[in-house]
């Protein structure tokens, strides 16, 4: 069913607050640049409300908002030719920015720096399903692939990040071998 109903600017208001930080650490993640990230995210939400018409109200919004913000991502990288995940890491800013509280410590940061070595495909399933929260099920939604896929993608870059020798910092499961004390 499709609600054929356009939001209210008090309803866009709302959607906006409550999903914008979201949206634009999604965007910061897969670009690494504060500014092409506020501009996907604002991309984002105008898409959203031109588009809401379409939504579903009985499905899950927020695996909907992450699709066009994936989507958006990797339209404005191949037009600008950029490759995802530069070298660098969100430049940190004095204060309390959005970018400050993704990269809190050293130890986040060498978590990050590890998810950045993976494959685009491999971020994108971390990054959905431990950043965002999305079900694996929403994570092959959004990314349109099948959910086997979107497993065997998750297994290996969980692989890749323990042979990194990363921690649990930002509740990435990491198996602990049959001797280790609990």
């Amino acid at each position: 069913m499709v609600d054929n109903h356009m939001l209210s600017e008090e309803e866009a208001r709302v959607l906006y607050e409550a999903h914008s930080p979201y949206v634009y650490g999604i965007a910061l993640m897969l670009t690494r640049s504060p500014a092409i990230a506020d501009d996907i995210m604002q991309e984002t939400f105008l898409r959203v409300f031109q588009k809401y018409h379409t939504y579903d109200p009985s499905r899950p919004l927020r695996p909907w908002l992450y699709r066009i913000t994936v989507n958006l991502v990797k339209s404005t990288m191949r037009k600008q030719k950029w490759l995802l995940f530069q070298d660098t890491l969100p430049e940190r800013h004095d204060g309390n920015t959005l970018e400050d509280g993704i990269v809190r410590n050293e130890g986040e940061r060498e978590l990050w720096e590890a998810v950045h070595a993976l494959t685009p495909k491999r971020r994108e399933v971390i990054i959905l399903h431990y950043y965002a929260g999305l079900t694996l099920p929403e994570v092959a939604s959004v990314l349109r692939i099948r959910e086997g896929t979107c497993k065997s993608r998750l297994h290996e870059a969980l692989k890749q990040l323990r042979q990194s020798g990363v921690t649990t910092a930002m509740g990435f499961p990491v198996r602990r071998k049959c001797n280790e004390p609990r």
